[in-house]
């Protein structure tokens, strides 16, 4: 078996402006201690390696790591002088290439927070234009259904229906009832202090049925039915049936949006009237105890204390409200990739998105409605 020459360096003995590399420039003799302590004390009592003549014509082997060593000595550029054989000349040229791609710029912190908003931008133009999309098809999908309503998903919408609406009775109304009776508790400690104990059915009225109730229906649905809504979608995109419906011909706006945004639209306004009534018998019970104002006494008052148009504006409120909501599901839901992270983080994302969006609406409904219902 050959021995392996080790690595050496040795200066000409005369002005020392020569020096000369021999033996074996490889990983494998390099990575010995002793070895590459010598070479790195040679290297250290050469005065400006980069200036003098080397001659690497006696290097009987050369990988990366020994024309790194010799390239780091030379400051990373070739010396004034040098003797190379022909099949070592590609080991320096590769190092002399990768030093000449400039570093890469360190960004400043305004052009950070510009790379960020830029980003945030863009990912809020594709959202509004997926979502005005989705609008859109869901129109087109509305006229198909109307046009032709003996081939519309019956099984569907009913379905829905059931899961968003009927299954939602139960925590609608013990959210509701609950804060019926808080507010009723807190608003009549208030009004002792003034003696006005009987406007507490005008305050109880007025913020259940106009504001309280809508938002608080709106804000459960979101939060059970629209991130059921949009894992339905994701797992179906995580198991490949949005790809298989493609393929049979079965469109997906027609087939699972529609029937989520129909059903969430006629269970709504239910789920608020449902909500309304759950919250006021709280606040009965409540002003019952506290104050001892009769239950028969709160419902001869509520209809003088509350004008109908509140109530319509509930159930437009309730309406409009599942139209949001089933539609920001959908449409997140659609956008989920097939890996269980996206599934996790749109549907968290999905149901923040449409709590914002509600609350938003009925912002809207505050301003355009702020002149009626009142006397």
């Amino acid at each position: 078996m050959t021995s392996i020459e080790p690595p050496s360096l040795k200066t000409d003995s005369a002005d020392r402006s020569t020096v000369i590399a021999c033996g074996t420039w490889q990983v494998q003799p390099l990575a010995r201690p002793q070895i590459l302590a010598q070479i790195e004390s040679m290297l250290r009592t050469l005065p400006d390696p980069a200036a003098l003549h080397w001659d690497l014509r006696n290097i009987k082997a050369l990988d990366h790591i020994g024309a790194q060593i010799l390239w780091n000595a030379w400051n990373r550029r070739f010396p004034a002088r040098i003797d190379l054989a022909q099949q070592h000349e590609a080991f320096f040229a590769r190092l002399q290439n990768a030093a000449a791609v400039p570093a890469t710029k360190k960004s400043s912190g305004s052009q950070i927070i510009h790379a960020r908003f830029s980003a945030a931008i863009h990912t809020l133009h594709q959202h509004l234009s997926g979502f005005i999309a989705l609008i859109g098809q869901l129109v087109l999908d509305i006229a198909r259904f109307a046009a032709q309503p003996q081939r519309g998903p019956w099984r569907e919408i009913s379905a829905n229906i059931f899961r968003t609406g009927y299954q939602a009775l139960g925590i609608t109304a013990l959210v509701g009832f609950l804060i019926g009776v808080v507010l009723s508790y807190l608003s009549a400690q208030q009004l002792q202090t003034f003696g006005a104990d009987v406007y507490l059915v005008n305050i109880l009225g007025m913020a259940i049925i106009r504001e309280l109730g809508p938002l608080l229906a709106a804000i459960l649905v979101a939060g059970r039915s629209g991130s059921s809504i949009t894992a339905q979608i994701g797992v179906m995109r995580v198991t490949e049936e949005l790809d298989a419906m493609l393929v049979m011909g079965l469109p997906h706006g027609f087939r699972l949006i529609m029937p989520r945004v129909l059903a969430l639209a006629i269970s709504m306004p239910l789920l608020v009237v449902w909500t309304d009534a759950m919250a006021l018998l709280g606040g009965m019970a409540a002003a019952s105890v506290e104050l001892d104002l009769s239950p028969a006494y709160f419902l001869k008052e509520l209809p003088d204390a509350v004008p109908v148009a509140n109530y319509w504006i509930g159930i437009g409120k309730g309406f409009a409200f599942g139209i949001l909501i089933a539609l920001v599901a959908c449409h997140f839901g659609l956008r989920i990739e097939p890996n269980t992270e996206s599934l996790g983080q749109l549907t968290t994302t999905s149901v923040v998105t449409a709590i914002t969006v509600v609350i938003l609406a009925d912002a809207v409904f505050a301003i355009v409605f702020k002149g009626v219902g009142f006397y």
